[in-house]
């Protein structure tokens, strides 16, 4: 049974990578912006992360899977987003902003996994549901709460003061890291004869891919985001166009009421998923993308945006648990879990990528409502095939949970 202490830090661990995570994005385009860089310039920039995120997802997996002691990946991570928030408030010099988007997707890469593996090390296969629904939660409200404060700051101080407090809150991430103790587990989910190379070759790698049940899956990631990815800023998009005088306030709370959803319901739908399986709640989390973009259909602009987000932050609760907890099913006694959720991170990236092509071109085809219409039904073929393609993973109740227990 872990200390109280231990996971007292996963929770402050979960907090704070939330808060310094949220320091990039929208801030750094914003701050960029009131340096006199063009939007081709800005869009750049991000891209940089998000395309070093996207290659350097499935090799940090594989590389986690390796460690014996999985918070040096957190670690590294947070030093290397840290790093990146350094040089975004030295500079706004083109070489500067580039190399801190670039350790920041990197370092990304490192940290999810990271917590992913750290949390199954800590409390093993059997309370791991729960875990993951909780670290959702304090995720949720490390970015909710975080958003708040650096947009004061933001506002109240020079810019640059958003990444030196962004670089700040990556102290506490490390001490609470030290707060928890845990056993080296790189063998905790691998047989005795499996040594830990042989769980990040091209031979564990060929394995995962010919596995139905992850290529399913994958595909659903797929087809999730691109259904959910696009919805948030088409809808700004026609706030801003009808109502341009109460947009920033109507996005700032829909921003936060996702946030606000997850935090509340995340360890919720990871119990449940534990007593009734992970198939109803995949199947919940994908049946509202469909019934987000009728929302958007039907309804006017800011009613529509209000109740679109609600359910979006229980489709985005139920997606950021199962895929962890599905992830770790699949890959139960061969220590690919985190190599594993790599794989699933490129599908993330891949359906995300995809969503805002078709709805620009939808939307620029026809318009708005054509493009939610395309949303809604990439989402309805997500619930289809879910339902039809995609096996229980939950094992069975009196499967043993020694081996995931640290020695």
């Amino acid at each position: 049974m872990p200390s109280r202490q231990s996971l007292y830090g996963l929770d402050g661990v979960n907090f704070f990578i939330a808060a310094v995570q949220t320091g990039f994005g929208a801030f750094v385009a914003v701050y960029l912006t009131e340096n006199r860089w063009t939007p081709a310039q800005v869009g750049f920039a991000l891209t940089i992360s998000t395309i070093c995120g996207l290659i350097s997802q499935v090799p940090a997996g594989a590389l986690v899977d390796r460690m014996r002691d999985k918070r040096h990946a957190v670690r590294t991570g947070t030093l290397g987003v840290g790093i990146g928030a350094v040089l975004l408030a030295t500079t706004p010099s083109e070489p500067a902003v580039y190399l801190a988007e670039a350790l920041q997707g990197l370092g990304s890469s490192l940290i999810g996994p990271g917590i992913a593996a750290t949390s199954l090390a800590l409390v093993g296969h059997k309370a791991f549901s729960e875990r993951i629904g909780r670290n959702a939660r304090y995720a949720s409200i490390g970015n909710g709460l975080t958003a708040g404060v650096l947009g004061a700051v933001g506002s109240y101080f020079a810019p640059r003061w958003v990444f030196i407090l962004t670089a700040a809150l990556t102290l506490p991430v490390l001490l609470s890291l030290a707060l928890i103790h845990t056993k080296p587990a790189a063998e905790a989910a691998v047989p005795a004869a499996q040594k830990p190379e042989e769980t990040a070759s091209w031979a564990a790698l060929k394995s995962l891919l010919l596995d139905r049940r992850l290529l399913t899956f994958a595909i659903c990631i797929v087809l999730f985001f691109l259904s959910s990815a696009a919805m948030l800023p088409i809808a700004a998009t026609e706030v801003t166009k009808h109502h341009p005088k109460l947009a920033d306030a109507i996005i700032a709370v829909t921003i936060l009421l996702p946030q606000a959803v997850v935090a509340l319901i995340s360890p919720w739908i990871g119990r449940k998923s534990e007593r009734s399986g992970r198939r109803p709640m995949l199947l919940l989390g994908w049946s509202l993308l469909p019934l987000q973009a009728a929302l958007y259909v039907a309804l006017p602009a800011p009613v529509a945006l209000t109740l679109a987000q609600v359910l979006s932050g229980a489709s985005g609760a139920a997606f950021g648990v199962m895929m962890t907890l599905v992830a770790a099913d699949i890959t139960r006694g061969t220590g690919r879990f985190n190599l594993t959720l790599g794989l699933l991170g490129v599908a993330v990236s891949v359906g995300a990528s995809l969503s805002t092509s078709l709805a620009g071109v939808l939307a620029t085809t026809f318009n708005d409502r054509s493009a939610f219409v395309g949303l809604a039904l990439a989402g309805l073929c997500g619930v289809l095939l879910l339902f039809v393609g995609m096996p229980e993973t939950r094992p069975p109740d009196d499967t043993p949970d020694a081996a995931t227990k640290p020695q």
